[in-house]
């Protein structure tokens, strides 16, 4: 018995060990840098915040090591095909008429406002979080601490979006330490990051709170609110298919996002669009990698109009884009047979 007794003590020891070096791994407090001094002292200079309070808060900050991890490998960095998978599926289209149903007296009426169709904001909604289901498990504090003050890349970016939480928790009343989200400190049901929140986020309920966790309504006025300041058109096209000759549409490719090419110098260059539109149209050519099949792997050929940039004002990738506009047309496409 005493044998067995020894033998348990030593494996929960071992298991603790295990357990506290993981989570060491993982997760340590801010040290004591000149970083957080400066941010600390800065808030407290240009906003007013206690100095003391806001040392006692990044004292209860952790760093997390693997948000560095999970920055420095994004889903955008994959190829379309394998992109497009994870989105485009059964679940997420029904997911996405399912909402839809839900929420059709908002949507109506947030469409007839602003103009953005109700499949766009859906599908940007179902592409974020699978419709609420996915809204992260980091602190939105630890995320932007984390990539603030240990991640120098993108630290500028994300001293700004730390300062733009801190603002927020003070004039939405809530507690710093609190609010969920992803590892980048993308909030709520639309993953705002902070700024934006503070920018774009509406009360449309007049209930007193901008509520992007849990009110579907706010949301849906939030993500079409985003939509028009950056410039929506509404009643307007977002992309078209391509088909090419040959392969000197390869010269009119490039890393920019916004429309840069006339509809002429594109068919200059041997590529006819599914649709007509005017010469003097500017759209952008886009091509998404396809799975190899023994060769080299193919490509598909769109343009976007200036419907798509804007929706890579929400996710600076043409990759999220046309996934968002196809899961916004799949989802259109079934509504009225979904029972």
């Amino acid at each position: 018995m005493m044998f067995l007794l020894k033998n348990y003590n030593l494996i929960l020891r071992m298991v603790f060990l295990t357990l506290y070096f993981l989570l060491v791994s993982c997760a340590s407090n801010i040290k004591d840098t000149n970083l957080v001094n400066v941010f600390i002292n800065r808030m407290v200079a240009t906003y007013g915040f206690d100095k003391k309070e806001l040392n006692e808060l990044f004292q209860a900050v952790e760093i997390k090591e693997d948000i560095i991890k999970k920055i420095s490998s994004p889903a955008e960095a994959m190829p379309w095909y394998k992109y497009r998978k994870i989105f485009m599926t059964d679940a997420r289209i029904n997911g996405g008429i399912k909402f839809w149903q839900e929420n059709q007296s908002t949507l109506i009426a947030v469409e007839k406002q602003t103009g953005v169709p109700a499949e766009i904001i859906i599908a940007i909604i179902g592409v974020e979080t699978a419709y609420g289901q996915k809204t992260g498990s980091y602190r939105v504090i630890d995320a932007l601490a984390t990539l603030a003050f240990a991640y120098p890349p993108r630290s500028k970016f994300f001293l700004g979006e730390l300062e733009s939480f801190l603002l927020l928790c003070r004039e939405e009343h809530l507690n710093s330490l609190m609010p969920i989200g992803s590892y980048a400190g993308a909030m709520g049901m639309p993953q705002f990051m902070p700024s934006s929140y503070r920018s774009y986020a509406v009360d449309f309920d007049g209930d007193g709170h901008r509520d992007i966790w849990h009110n579907d309504s706010d949301v849906i006025a939030s993500v079409a609110n985003y939509f028009i300041k950056h410039q929506w058109q509404p009643d307007k096209a977002v992309a078209f298919p391509v088909s090419a000759t040959g392969k000197n549409y390869k010269t009119a490719l490039n890393s920019e996002l916004k429309p840069d090419l006339r509809v002429d110098q594109l068919e200059l260059r041997n590529l006819k669009i599914s649709r007509p539109l005017p010469f003097n149209t500017k759209v952008k050519l886009l091509a998404f990698e396809q799975e190899a099949f023994g060769q080299k792997p193919g490509e598909d050929l769109w343009v976007g109009l200036d419907n798509f940039y804007v929706i890579t004002r929400y996710n600076h990738s043409p990759l999220y884009a046309m996934v968002v506009y196809q899961l916004s047309q799949a989802i259109l496409n079934k509504k009225d047979t979904f029972p």
